[in-house]
């Protein structure tokens, strides 16, 4: 093998690693992320984020409508309520509804299912990511409200 040959090979699996690389670390996930055990209800895992002050945990469970707020129309739209646990913690759902429906008869005393992204704030937290990820880069998140599924 000639000296062009062989640096066209090292350029061709020096570019493969990379991207290889690349493909890995864009696609696993995040180490601050957690995943809710089976075991644990939403509500033991939002208990332990928010008294741990942590984010970025996918999340699924249940809650009643305490409030409805107005839509945030500033960059991407998202439908807002707060939902208060069996807990008693209160969360903010930020549903995009510039990707998934809006639930248009959601009304206090509600029964909202959700599958999102719990992130810390001092008033009891923020589920997001409660809808499909057009990039494909994040677990599907979704709300379930009189067993229509919004996504």
């Amino acid at each position: 093998m000639n000296k062009r040959n062989m640096k066209k090979t090292l350029l061709t699996l020096a570019v493969t690693v990379v991207v290889a690389l690349y493909g890995y670390v864009e696609n696993r996930p995040s180490s601050s992320a957690t995943v809710q055990q089976p075991s644990e209800s939403a509500d033991i895992v939002l208990q332990k984020a928010y008294a741990n002050r942590q984010g970025d945990i996918q999340v699924k469970g249940s809650g009643i409508v305490v409030k409805t707020l107005s839509d945030d129309l500033k960059g991407s739209r998202h439908q807002r309520f707060i939902l208060k646990l069996a807990s008693g913690q209160k969360l903010l759902v930020a549903h995009n509804i510039d990707l998934a429906p809006k639930i248009t008869s959601l009304q206090r005393g509600d029964t909202v299912e959700f599958n999102g992204e719990y992130e810390y704030n001092a008033k009891g937290g923020v589920i997001h990511w409660t809808h499909h990820d057009p990039g494909g880069r994040h677990e599907d998140g979704w709300l379930r409200h009189k067993g229509r599924l919004y996504q």
